[in-house]
């Protein structure tokens, strides 16, 4: 009975920013519970991509959609896409970060940062939700972050956007909880990816965050795997509005 409640199979999940890091974590875990993945990304998935086998070695149907997020008219494209399919999950993951200090961060990067990591998942969300809603079960997946609940540091678009998110959850789920949609997301702690690079290369800055994690190691990306198909799955069919931290105890600290 309880592995029923987190099998996936014969539902759809769409997944952006999937080619690699947590986003191909992502269509990993929930393609090991049954789902089909429809992979979106910068650029077109290639037969043999990571994602692309990933997903096929668990015997799961694959897609693969590009988007350039910082775009709003593909943006549109593609949300008119999804329109016209059947999703049962949405994993708006797709995301940037600009590292500059607040009195000089320049107002073209604050407004991309935004884009991409908060107009976009809105605007996918709205293109599914109808369908969802008609079907009376759905499952949206933001990701989120740990400055959803802190301030960080020479990334103010960032912070902005991410808390955002935390407060958008809270605001989709308000509406389309009672129409059986489930609206949650995830906040990854320090997890080892592209988007850390600069801050496990800086020795000083690096020890300061492993000091403070209980876990006592960086996150990988697999970490996050478990925490997302929870959240897709029957098992959390009564958990809504929720930003769910998996960051090995930094935030207890």
């Amino acid at each position: 009975m309880t592995a029923a409640l987190f099998d996936l199979s014969g539902r759809t999940a769409v997944v952006t920013g999937a080619s690699r890091g947590i986003g191909l974590a992502m269509a990993d875990a929930l393609a090991s519970s049954g789902a089909d993945i429809v992979a979106v990304s910068s650029r077109e998935a290639a037969p043999e991509s990571a994602v692309s086998r990933a997903v096929r070695a668990h015997g799961r149907g694959f897609a693969s959609l590009a988007c350039d997020f910082a775009d709003r008219a593909a943006v549109e494209e593609l949300a008119a896409a999804l329109r016209e399919r059947h999703v049962d999950i949405l994993v708006n993951n797709a995301g940037t970060i600009e590292r500059q200090p607040a009195a000089e961060h320049d107002i073209a990067l604050w407004d991309r940062v935004l884009e991409v990591d908060l107009s976009s998942p809105f605007l996918l969300a709205q293109a599914v939700a109808s369908g969802m809603m008609a079907r009376g079960r759905g499952k949206v997946i933001f990701t989120a972050s740990l400055l959803s609940f802190q301030g960080g540091i020479n990334v103010p678009g960032y912070t902005a956007a991410k808390s955002g998110i935390a407060g958008l959850t809270k605001a989709l789920s308000n509406e389309w909880a009672p129409h059986g949609v489930n609206v949650n997301a995830i906040a990854p702690g320090y997890i080892a990816t592209d988007n850390t690079a600069p801050l496990r290369g800086d020795a000083e800055r690096s020890r300061s965050i492993l000091e403070r994690i209980p876990a006592g190691r960086w996150g990988e990306a697999s970490d996050i795997g478990g925490a997302t198909v929870f959240l897709a799955s029957r098992a959390s069919d009564y958990v809504n509005g929720v930003t769910l931290p998996v960051d090995g105890g930094w935030l207890g600290r």
